[in-house]
């Protein structure tokens, strides 16, 4: 029976829950259970003016405006923001889609949250066109170098969006996902918010590749039983040892996220059953030397493999995690990665920055410049430095993308000063990431007093020395793009040369262009012409013909690939036809077939005795919508109706002619087909296995695999009955792995 103390507080907890509008009750309680003494009366007020400002608005999903603010909010208080974060997050679309004015919000609820909302307000594209996502980021990133919940809030609602994708296009979708794993879920991991930056990070990769996503999906969930037993027998073995240890601590199974078990068998060219962390377990305690000691009784109990031991406690993450991370043969010798780390730590690598409003002792502090101060912020501060020096948002926008999408390396200046570079980093990308002007003037350099190469590659915890020329024409060299790695560093020395040495990238691009014309024996001055040139760099995004020789004189395009444009643009090469007709014949494909073995016959003829053959460049099989094509000498040409050459036979109507396939046949077809797959051992002989079972004549195969181990497996085959392609295709679906099989044209 609670006491009257107890009573009095929930009957008063329980009365004001009933005076909050329902559609805000369950943000209203999580505040208060990370914050008692937020003021919840900001944040109705914040509900009741968003609620009104889009009042009759509705999202794509159907639902209205006001659910979107709101499950932002929510968001914000999950991860323990205070009770100004989550009414900035409540109003942070109105000055963006209504018209409440930053003054008016200003005036209504204070510099503070206007701030905030500003920060995440994106810029008028009628305004800025094509570079409005970029200098919104831009804009972003100076709001949030004041304070760091701006970046929060945008975290939040880009989660929010993420979670409800499936309402948009397709195409709007996909490009929302490459940008958040581009750009938002590093930025997320930045501020340690592993929470929010996983769930962006599985709901883009889903978004981009949902056949991949599946099949991975489809590998976890299957291996699930196994698994799930294998982990709660290592959860028994490490409770016993915490009870033999006199340890207080919570065990539990680590969660599995799809985008990070593809990253890995991309990045370490793993096979799935050999990423080690598939199973893992997660050991919470009380102090630092309890996870020692957790530590000693895992190593105890089980074997560790060497090279797997990680000791983030003593030497964290420059976002400040600390755990500690080994993996040891388990139970059946099976490898199994566990993770020890405080409650603390676990809070930490949760919510990151959040939680430094969720559980600091005064939780109505506003300023995040105590953040700023710390060792994290310092590629914030970096941040701010470039969008100050780059005049180019575009340019500024791809510096961000490989900055956040790549590991760190730590280096000083003889001052002691930290630079915050991308593994790899040389003494080049560390002058320009002191001045611009260093950088051009750069020529030579010492790491720890001394002189070493140019393209030496920087270790964490070098000092770092640049020499300078004092000389006025002092400028970069071309062979420093043949080493960095920063596109910030390229973009200034490509900068450089653009300006200093357009006209000779002018010449020198005109030039590469004749030639590249003259050795294919096109016409020179008549595909050359002025008006061809303005409209080709204009296609190339390029404002005069100066712009496109000097881009193809600094090799930024091929003289081939403007080449090939120009023809394209004049309608093609001539003399075509015949090639066209035919397309390419694979050496391994058989001599045409007469018309009794084609299955093919012409409509509304009798005399059948024409020669008739299947082309290669689609490769028709019954049930397909075919046309005739009469050829000068070589017979009757039988094309797919949606075969790419058949535009260009139409330019000959004369020579068409209506054919169909006979009910009955005895000829056997020549089939392609593409299979893409997630790249495993054994792959090529499963598929192989399949074919062969449906008794067909395979011709010729390839598999490539890329970097991103997806695998593309092409088959050419005969078989005598097409009715059975589909079932074929269907067997080889099922295989493990594969996630797509489908009929291609040659």
């Amino acid at each position: 029976m609670p006491s009257s103390r107890v009573r009095s507080s929930l009957a008063w907890f329980s009365g004001r829950s009933k005076s909050v509008d329902p559609q805000i009750q369950a943000l209203v309680r999580t505040l208060r259970a990370n914050h008692p003494k937020a003021d919840i009366a900001l944040v109705e007020r914040a509900y009741k003016t968003a609620e009104r400002l889009h009042e009759g608005v509705q999202r794509k999903s159907g639902e209205p405006y006001i659910t979107h603010p709101v499950a932002v909010a929510t968001i914000l208080a999950e991860i323990g923001m205070t009770d100004t974060t989550i009414a900035a997050g409540l109003l942070h679309d109105t000055v963006e889609d209504t018209d409440y004015s930053l003054e008016q919000l200003t005036t209504d609820f204070g510099e503070e949250i206007a701030l905030l909302v500003d920060g995440v307000t994106k810029l008028d594209k009628v305004k800025y066109g094509e570079a409005s996502q970029a200098e919104t980021v831009r804009k972003m990133v100076i709001a949030m170098s004041k304070d760091i919940r701006v970046l929060v809030i945008k975290l939040a609602d880009r989660l929010h969006n993420a979670r409800t994708w499936k309402y948009v296009s397709k195409e709007s979708a996909s490009r929302k996902a490459q940008e958040t794993l581009e750009i938002y879920a590093p930025l997320a991991h930045r501020l340690g918010m592993n929470t929010i930056k996983w769930e962006l990070e599985d709901l883009s990769f889903r978004t981009l590749y949902p056949n991949v996503y599946a099949e991975i999906d489809h590998l976890v969930q299957e291996r699930s039983p196994q698994r799930e037993e294998f982990i709660s027998q290592v959860i028994r073995q490490i409770e016993e040892d915490l009870r033999s240890g006199g340890i207080s601590g919570e065990v539990t199974g680590r969660p599995k996220h799809n985008y990070s078990i593809y990253q890995k068998m991309i990045v370490r060219g793993r096979q799935f059953d050999d990423i080690y962390d598939l199973v893992g377990a997660r050991v919470l305690v009380n102090s630092v030397r309890d996870c020692y000691a957790v530590l000693g009784a895992v190593h105890a109990r089980w074997n560790p493999i060497p090279g797997r031991f990680k000791d983030y406690i003593a030497m964290p993450k420059f976002n400040l995690y600390q755990s500690l991370h080994t993996t040891v043969r388990g139970p059946q010798g099976r490898p199994v990665e566990i993770q020890i780390r405080t409650h603390e730590m676990h809070r930490r690598a949760e919510y990151g920055v959040a939680a430094h409003w969720k559980y600091k002792e005064d939780p109505n502090a506003t300023s995040g410049d105590n953040l700023d101060k710390g060792a994290q912020m310092g590629w914030l501060r970096q941040l701010v430095d470039w969008q100050r020096e780059t005049q180019d948002p575009t340019e500024f926008l791809d510096s961000l993308r490989y900055e956040m999408g790549g590991n760190q390396v730590y280096v000083f200046t003889p001052r002691g000063e930290i630079k915050v570079l991308s593994v790899g980093a040389t003494p080049i990308d560390f002058a320009y990431s002191v001045h611009t002007e260093v950088g051009n003037k750069t020529v030579g350099a010492k790491v720890n007093g001394r002189l070493v190469p140019l393209d030496t590659k920087l270790d964490n915890g070098d000092t770092v020395e640049v020499l300078t020329s004092k000389s006025a024409s002092a400028g970069p060299s071309r062979d420093w793009l043949n080493f960095v790695v920063s596109p910030r560093t390229r973009n200034k020395i490509k900068s450089w040369f653009s300006k200093e040495r357009k006209e000779e990238a002018i010449d020198t691009g005109q030039n590469l262009l004749a030639q590249t014309l003259r050795k294919q024996n096109l016409p020179l001055q008549r595909l050359m012409e002025p008006e061809n040139m303005l409209a080709l760099a204009a296609e190339f995004g390029y404002q005069d013909i100066s712009g496109l020789y000097a881009a193809v004189g600094e090799h930024h395009i091929s003289p081939e690939h403007v080449v090939h444009q120009l023809l394209q643009s004049q309608g093609g090469e001539a003399g075509t036809e015949e090639t066209l007709s035919e397309g390419v014949v694979p050496t391994s494909a058989r001599k045409p077939r007469e018309s009794g073995n084609t299955g093919i016959v012409l409509q509304g003829m009798d005399d059948n005795d024409m020669w008739i053959k299947l082309a290669h460049c689609c490769t028709p099989v019954p049930g397909d919508d075919v046309i005739g094509f009469v050829t000068r000498g070589h017979g009757i040409s039988v094309h797919r109706t949606d075969c790419g050459n058949v535009a260009n036979l139409r330019m000959h109507p004369e020579r068409m002619i209506e054919v169909q396939w006979a009910d009955n046949t005895n000829a056997s077809f020549l089939v392609n087909i593409e299979i893409r797959s997630l790249d495993r051992e054994g792959l090529l002989n499963d598929i192989s296995k399949v074919l062969t079972d449906y008794k067909v004549n395979i011709l010729s195969g390839t598999l490539q695999t890329g970097k991103d181990r997806i695998a593309l497996s092409k088959f050419s085959f005969e078989m005598p009955d097409a009715k059975y392609l589909n079932t074929i295709l269907s067997s080889i679906q099922q295989i493990e792995g594969v996630f797509s099989a489908s009929r291609t044209i040659a």
